[in-house]
């Protein structure tokens, strides 16, 4: 029996390469096995992982998950937050009945009331000011279904290009270095080949923390007969930087400096695939002359990492037979993150490291459903991957759908999350709907989000379980269903997809999101071209099946991915069709992309400035089938630190928290391994200004304060580290704004993927009270045994699962 809370990666299961990941079922159950009445399929919501998992039901209620020993992602194993975060669902303060803002105030009021007063607002807007006056922003967290819904509503039905997911906050970026190098989203690589490689590359991607059951192969792998040697590029000395054989502890905001160098040394020292350059990609020459501008010194100087270490760390990566690579927040948060993650891809396409087993990059994802956000056109695009400058692409959505074309918003690109909250902002957009998010807590420079979301010139709507510090400035609140009370698919980061089916009934008054958007619609009276309904589905199926149906032919193709071959499986990757119905375990296994300029899912952009190119442009130097390789010189960042702010901020996760804490804040055991915020500080920087640990500090940037005790730790000298979920939903005091770290970040954004830049924020250290007479007890990093007095959650739920 161990304590996964203490030991967060579980026992050891070492394994060879090309062996198959030995299985381990993990479980945590809050009555006896034998109460267990039944279990039911699904999978953990709670990263991007998507462990299969099977949901034990008694009484009506949820009491326990177990890994599915036979789930291709995961083998049995769970991650803390999976294993525990399934009590929040039985949280005393659960949503339970519609709210309506009556006289400046939240009151009760019945389904039909709150969504007349939606309905109303809805059509007045439209009427009054137009399509553009409407705006969605959504989640990473519901099931494809559900977004599928909201594109059709937001695209096919109001006609509003303002449509956007979190997921803007922490994976665009991988959508887009995916586009910009293989023409079209999508992981090309799978799990398994964490089993075949030889060779680990993580860039800026804390996998310990973020996805542990992740490392945890990665660990078992490391822990076998041939260990897979180890790359890490990541500022802070995490838990996967201390197993490195090289870590990269470089200057935050030079990532592509250090990419750059590390390509100039694979091919000046000739570790690169002629054959496969010269016939399946384009845009070498240019790479080769834009990397020999990066020899290891000049990169040393930008970065602050000895030569030495890039030039062995490019030894190291230049001699794989077999390399994966990992890329998320690191990157995606940081200065120039498009042009860094696709120099990610570089290193793979000039190695020609790329469709065989163990040779694959993934631009990871954070969210558990991010993938079908992508997918379904709920994040700023079109679904099924298609191209809103390709009028054969339009018309093939609008065909689908049965509308006509001028009803789809493709003049422009969709738009993104940090414009939305601009329009809102400025009053051009009078109504906004934010379902499953806290953008409260979230966005960066809260202050000013705050302000906006409480402003009076716009109709706020909220759609979640809980109450959040957004749904307090809501003008309706609508209860919604979680995960284990509705049935849908979501996909993994490695394009696994699983049916997760419906355990228990929602409580109180709580409605699923997907029932939700359908009543808004039939509300709304939304109709085809036929006067047919717009949305004529009954249940998620019929709008799965509508939505396979969409991809058929696109390389996210889904046509035989119905409920029925999803139901007792491990979890099937796609494209999934005729020819393949047990699903694709890897793409460009052929070396044949889709850079077609018919078949592209965008033509592209600039990595530095974000320009947008054109159609005619993109058929001028017209891939056909290569992959693309797009270079990127290092600039500067725009507000580096300076006398006045000298540090450097980087926010994050933890390992036992999820987003703004609005589910694991709600379970014992992952919230009292955690309680509160810290602030990650180097021993020098700390002891210079008197500051030792749990001592009370006060973190200062242009925009506002965090104040929290000091964990003194070995990341680089000059850098700050925040965990980023901390709100203050659960606080005594929830209007002195002092916790969350968005306090300090600024409003900037990547110019490709408009990715928010939280990991770049100038800031300085005050020590506000030693530990001994005004500081709160300090939670690390490192993963430390639960401090509770109650073994048992409000379910009884045991804190040492098998």
């Amino acid at each position: 029996m161990a304590d996964r809370i203490s030991d967060v990666w579980g026992k050891r299961t070492p394994f060879a390469a090309g062996d198959s990941w030995p299985l381990r079922v993990d479980e945590c159950l809050a009555v006896p096995q034998d109460h267990v009445e039944r279990w039911v399929p699904s999978a953990c919501v709670l990263c991007a992982n998507g462990c299969g998992l099977d949901i034990a039901v008694a009484d009506g209620r949820i009491v326990g998950v177990r890994g599915r020993v036979e789930d291709r992602v995961n083998h049995g194993r769970l991650g803390p937050k999976g294993l525990f975060g399934w009590q929040a669902g039985h949280s005393h303060d659960r949503l339970l009945h519609p709210q309506l803002r009556i006289d400046g105030a939240l009151r009760r009021v019945d389904w039909d009331t709150a969504m007349t007063a939606v309905t109303e607002r809805s059509l007045a807007v439209l009427a009054d000011h137009g399509p553009l006056a409407m705006a969605f922003y959504t989640s990473g967290q519901l099931l494809a279904e559900e977004y599928y819904a909201q594109t059709l509503i937001a695209r096919g039905g109001i006609g509003t290009p303002h449509l956007d997911g979190n997921t803007r906050l922490c994976t665009a970026t991988a959508e887009w270095a995916l586009i910009e190098s293989f023409g079209s989203d999508g992981n090309p690589g799978s799990h398994t080949d964490i089993d075949h490689c030889d060779t680990l590359f993580l860039v800026g991607h804390n996998v310990a923390e973020t996805q542990t059951v992740l490392w945890s192969r990665m660990l078992d792998r490391m822990h076998g007969p041939d260990r897979p040697r180890l790359v890490v590029v990541d500022p802070r000395l995490t838990e996967v930087a201390r197993a490195a054989d090289v870590h990269l502890a470089l200057r935050p905001g030079t990532n592509v400096a250090l990419l750059n160098a590390l390509l100039h040394e694979l091919i000046s020292n000739d570790r690169i695939d002629r054959a496969f350059l010269d016939n399946h990609t384009t845009g070498f020459t240019e790479l080769a002359a834009t990397v020999a501008e990066y020899p290891a010194e000049r990169a040393a100087e930008i970065c602050g990492v000895p030569a030495h270490l890039i030039r062995q760390a490019a030894h190291v990566i230049g001699s794989a037979h077999r390399l994966v690579s990992t890329v998320l927040q690191g990157v995606y948060q940081s200065h120039q993150a498009t042009a860094a993650a696709v120099q990610v891809n570089n290193i793979h396409l000039v190695r020609g490291m790329i469709g065989r087993p163990g040779a694959t990059v993934f631009q990871m994802n954070g969210q558990p459903t991010a993938e079908n956000t992508r997918e379904t056109g709920a994040n700023g695009a079109l679904p099924a991957f298609l191209n809103w400058q390709n009028d054969a692409h339009v018309r093939h959505l609008t065909d689908h759908w049965n509308i006509g074309e001028l009803r789809l918003p493709h003049w422009s690109p969709p738009t993104h999350a940090m414009e939305i909250l601009r329009h809102c902002e400025t009053g051009s957009i009078k109504f906004l709907w934010v379902t499953g998010t806290n953008p409260a807590v979230s966005l960066p420079e809260l202050h000013r989000i705050r302000a906006v979301l409480g402003s009076d010139r716009f109709f706020l709507v909220v759609s979640d379980a809980f109450p959040t510090e957004t749904t307090a400035l809501a003008d309706v609140v609508l209860p919604t269903a979680m995960w284990g009370e509705k049935t849908g698919c979501f996909t993994n980061v490695d394009r696994t997809v699983h049916l997760s089916h419906k355990a228990v009934d929602p409580p109180g008054e709580a409605r699923t999101d997907f029932a939700i958007l359908l009543d808004y619609a039939r509300r709304m009276h939304f109709t085809d071209r036929d006067g047919r309904p717009l949305l004529p589905w009954h249940q998620p199926e019929d709008a799965w099946n509508d939505f396979i149906a969409l991809t058929k032919g696109r390389p996210c193709d889904q046509s035989a991915l119905g409920y029925d071959r999803l139901r007792g499986s491990g979890g099937v990757q796609w494209p999934c069709t005729e020819a393949t119905p047990d699903g694709t375990e890897r793409l460009y296994t052929d070396h044949v992309f889709p850079t077609a300029a018919d078949r592209c899912e965008d033509y592209g952009h600039d990595l530095a400035t974000g320009a947008q190119h054109q159609a005619d442009e993109y058929r001028k130097h017209h891939p056909a089938g290569r992959a693309i390789l797009k270079a990127a010189h290092y600039l500067p960042p725009h507000e580096p630190p300076n006398e006045t702010y000298p540090l450097h901020l980087t926010t994050g996760r933890g390992v036992y928290h999820w987003h703004t804490r609005t589910k694991t804040a709600r379970v014992p055991e992952l919230n009292d391994a955690a309680p509160e915020v810290w602030v990650e500080l180097h021993p020098d920087d700390a002891h210079s200004r008197d500051i030792a640990e749990g001592d009370l500090v006060r973190v200062s940037s242009r925009h506002g304060a965090v104040e929290a005790p000091a964990v003194l730790c070995g990341n680089r000298p000059g850098l700050v580290f925040v965990p980023f979920h901390y709100g203050y939903f659960d606080q005594k005091d929830p209007d002195r704004h002092h916790r969350a770290a968005n306090e300090l970040t600024r409003t900037e954004w990547d110019p490709v993927s408009k990715q928010p830049l939280y990991k770049m924020t100038p800031v300085r250290l005050t020590k506000v009270a030693d530990a001994a007479t005004g500081s709160r007890p300090a939670a690390g990093t490192d993963p430390a045994p639960a401090a509770t007095e109650d073994p048992t959650g409000p379910s009884g739920a045991p804190e040492t699962p098998r």
